[in-house]
């Protein structure tokens, strides 16, 4: 005799409660800050050229470098990297904090 096929419901938008909720949250926020960083300041350079800020901007280097080449071509890459170290030691402490919380609902 077969057993009944089980239903699951997955909603993305409605994570559950705990392990999954704060990894959401994580997501969302390294996200946020790549965000941040990839497009703010591209857009502040947009936003700012031909006035004094936006030629300050493109005449201020580093590395003699311009520094709104630098940032893209050299800082956003590293940026990705840390982001990426950032959530894969919060994803390890979230999950960690969910298995002892587990484990003591066990005892």
């Amino acid at each position: 005799m077969s057993q009944p096929e089980k239903n699951y419901q997955v909603n993305l938008l409605r994570p559950k409660q705990g392990h999954m909720r704060d990894e959401v949250l994580i997501i969302l926020a390294i996200l946020f800050g790549w965000g941040v960083c990839t497009f703010g300041f591209q857009l502040l350079v947009y936003l700012c050229r031909g006035t004094g800020a936006g030629s300050l901007l493109t005449r201020l280097t580093l590395f003699n470098l311009p520094l709104h080449f630098w940032f893209t071509g050299q800082f956003l890459p590293l940026w990705f990297i840390v982001l990426c170290v950032v959530f894969n030691l919060y994803v390890d402490r979230i999950t960690e904090y969910h298995s002892r919380k587990r484990d003591k609902s066990y005892e």
